[in-house]
């Protein structure tokens, strides 16, 4: 996982470094912020627009489909951010492993949360069915 990493940091840092170049050629001087405005910007609305459009399709089926995306994905940066500290303290050593270990204590525990929450539906419309109607 640590080589992932080097060949990510290494890959954004020469994209950073081309950017520079190419806009200083075409005479706009952008600071390290402007550079992150824009391209960070950019990304984002990429990122945007295709999960709007997913997350409004799934919100008609389900909201919690939508609710476990999102958790799993604030999860996943978490993680990383807790094997990057591991790596950079030296109080644990950077493994995949270690993520995926995190992510499916997650799932475990997302698969009980829906058996008690279909459970607890069927239960309801069982009682509701069986009341007596005035």
């Amino acid at each position: 996982m640590k080589e992932l990493i080097v060949l990510i940091v290494q890959t954004v840092n020469l994209m950073h470094d081309l950017l520079i170049e190419i806009f200083d050629s075409l005479g706009y001087s952008l600071t390290d912020k402007d550079l992150h405005f824009w391209v960070i910007g950019i990304i984002g609305m990429i990122l945007f627009v295709p999960t709007h459009i997913i997350f409004k399709f799934l919100s008609k089926w389900s909201i919690t489909v939508v609710s476990f995306i999102y958790t799993i994905t604030v999860l996943l940066v978490i993680v990383f951010a807790i094997e990057i500290e591991q790596k950079i303290t030296g109080k644990g050593n950077l493994e995949f492993a270690d993520v995926m270990a995190g992510v499916y204590g997650f799932i475990f525990l997302f698969i009980i949360y829906l058996a008690f929450k279909i459970i607890i539906s069927k239960l309801v419309g069982f009682v509701n069915k069986e009341r007596p109607k005035d």
